[in-house]
């Protein structure tokens, strides 16, 4: 389905070498611009005495009409001749179909300069590096869904949103008490009508989008 898109599920590192220059290559998920910049703190906290540290990101995506469409990106070359390393960082993002992701590659000058083309070369292959190191999987559009519940059924809430492993992003267990959990945003109206058909313990097939549950209730959070 178009709504997949792809994420590292961890961070991972690479290494390249030309010319006696090094070039240190740090993968790191991240979803959000103060992500990137911990993580570009953390680089720099390892590597006090580098004068590079370029990198490329892109951000989690947005879709319109179930298909990927834009997102938040940014290449920095950290004082590199311009397009000889965000770029091909950002390139090889690109050709790993990879969102959620920051890839920071260290430079240590190795004492022969290695011109505009090494440069990209060089950069590219570390940032290639890297992406091959870190494990993959599968990410889907999603949406909020706010559930409001009684306390006497929180317990069961909890293990259906369990069961269909999904995410709670918030929870809020004051006197009206809710969570605002994640769904696949193409499947929502299923998966609520699943967790509708196990507090009823009905048949799903007997759950129409309607039907309501005593106590609780589902609202999709705009």
């Amino acid at each position: 389905m178009e709504d997949i898109y792809k994420i590292p599920s961890e961070k991972a590192e690479g290494f390249y070498k030309e010319k006696a220059s090094k070039f240190i290559s740090y993968l790191y998920p991240v979803q959000q611009v103060e992500d990137v910049e911990a993580a570009i703190e953390e680089i720099k906290s390892i590597h006090p005495k580098a004068r590079h540290i370029c990198y490329a990101y892109r951000l989690v995506p947005v879709f319109q009409q179930g298909k990927v469409q834009t997102m938040s990106f940014r290449i920095n070359d950290d004082g590199e001749p311009s397009g000889t390393a965000g770029k091909p960082i950002y390139g090889q993002i690109q050709s790993a179909e990879l969102h959620e992701i920051l890839i920071a590659v260290v430079r240590y000058f190795g004492g022969t300069k290695l011109g505009a083309s090494g440069l990209i070369r060089a950069y590219k292959t570390a940032a290639q590096e890297v992406c091959h190191a870190v494990n993959v999987k599968d990410k889907y559009e999603q949406t909020v869904i706010k559930i409001e519940f009684d306390y006497a059924i929180m317990g069961d809430i909890m293990n259906h949103i369990k069961s269909l492993d999904l995410v709670i992003q918030s929870k809020d267990f004051s006197l009206n008490p809710s969570m605002n959990v994640l769904f696949r945003k193409s499947i929502y109206p299923h998966q609520i009508n699943l967790i509708k058909a196990k507090l009823l313990q009905r048949p799903v097939e007997d759950i129409e989008d309607d039907t309501e549950v005593e106590h609780v209730t589902f609202e999709p959070i705009v």
